[in-house]
């Protein structure tokens, strides 16, 4: 399973890659905007100071709903770097768009997914990855791990080769079910992969064994 983290924030991409566990990056324009990163050129910049930072993809998202001019703006965004995916949104033109890209070699991240059959034809275009949005989906009272089954059940029923990134993953609960299912990828922030480490038999175990070694070194 690979780790994604979801954020802008240069500090925290650093701090997960140099865990060693980070396996890329999805970001969108409110995170940039939380981050106060406005202006296209500044943007821009942004995601090569990403991509400088990470070994593995970076999601980065078109704004247009259009398809021509997502086309433009994915082109551009993919041009960046090789680890950029053009992140699309999942609308009629967004999936002619990564048929576009998918033809083209793009990697692409077909995103705002809620449904299995949004995830269907994500697939059928070509996408990298699709990203059914778990935590959204609590919010609304509907069981996100349970499209993360659905999509899984179709697409190794079909043997299809877009993966599952589970977004908007907002504890560490939804990780382990992610992964249970065998979702392919989870984004969220870094406090879900930092949580993984946390167990107080550690602390207290740890803690314990510092103590010993004190009485036995005499101190």
């Amino acid at each position: 399973m690979k780790f994604f983290i979801d954020t802008a924030n240069l500090a925290q991409i650093k701090e997960a890659q140099d865990l060693g566990v980070l396996d890329g990056v999805t970001t969108n324009p409110s995170l940039m905007a939380k981050e106060g990163i406005t202006g296209e050129e500044n943007i821009i910049n942004h995601y090569k100071a990403i991509c400088a930072i990470v070994d593995g993809d970076v999601s980065a998202e078109v704004i247009s709903t259009d398809y021509e001019t997502m086309i433009k703006e994915g082109e551009a965004l993919a041009a960046l770097d090789s680890k950029i995916v053009v992140k699309v949104p999942m609308i009629k033109d967004g999936v002619k768009a990564i048929k576009y890209f998918s033809k083209k070699g793009i990697k692409t991240n077909c995103t705002l997914v809620f449904s299995a059959g949004q995830a269907l034809l994500a697939a059928k275009a070509g996408a990298t990855y699709v990203s059914p949005f778990i935590g959204r989906l609590d919010d609304i009272s509907v069981d996100g791990l349970a499209l993360i089954e659905e999509i899984r059940l179709i697409y190794d029923n079909y043997d299809f080769d877009t993966q599952i990134l589970a977004a908007s993953v907002r504890h560490s609960a939804h990780l382990l079910g992610c992964a249970k299912i065998g979702a392919d990828v989870m984004t969220g922030p870094l406090s879900v992969i930092t949580a993984l480490l946390k167990h107080p038999l550690t602390d207290s175990g740890l803690a314990q064994f510092l103590a010993d070694h004190a009485k036995a070194a005499g101190k």
